[in-house]
């Protein structure tokens, strides 16, 4: 007995956007996380650069603090959109495969239920 038994005569769908997706997804990720973590990234730089200098250097910390929160936001949304898109590009992948069928079981054929004893 085999473990999975394929549905004779079914066509397969050929693929289309979601392997596209499939397959840009981590490009999609890493380019977004490094786009929305470079605001921080550079006002640190900035801050740090202006404290290398003499006195008169511009307070960034509460600046630094606000694009920190609003990176950080950022951030957790991009990786739950490119989580959800990526489920779903996977789920139209498996739904386009080959189908299958479910073993076999034997039905009574009878035209009325069975009658009870009674």
């Amino acid at each position: 007995m085999e473990l999975f038994n394929k549905l004779p005569g079914f066509v397969r769908s050929p693929p289309g956007l979601e392997r596209i997706l499939l397959r840009r997804m981590p490009a999609i990720f890493a380019i977004g996380a490094a786009l929305l973590t470079a605001p921080s990234v550079l006002l640190r730089m900035l801050d740090w650069v202006w404290g290398m200098r003499e006195q008169g250097a511009p307070p960034l910390a509460a600046l630094i603090h606000i694009v920190d929160i609003y990176a950080m936001s950022a951030l957790l949304l991009h990786f739950n959109l490119v989580l959800v898109t990526t489920i779903g590009a996977f789920i139209v992948m498996v739904m386009k495969g080959p189908a299958y069928v479910a073993d076999a079981y034997p039905l009574i054929e009878a035209d009325s239920p069975a009658r009870t004893q009674e």
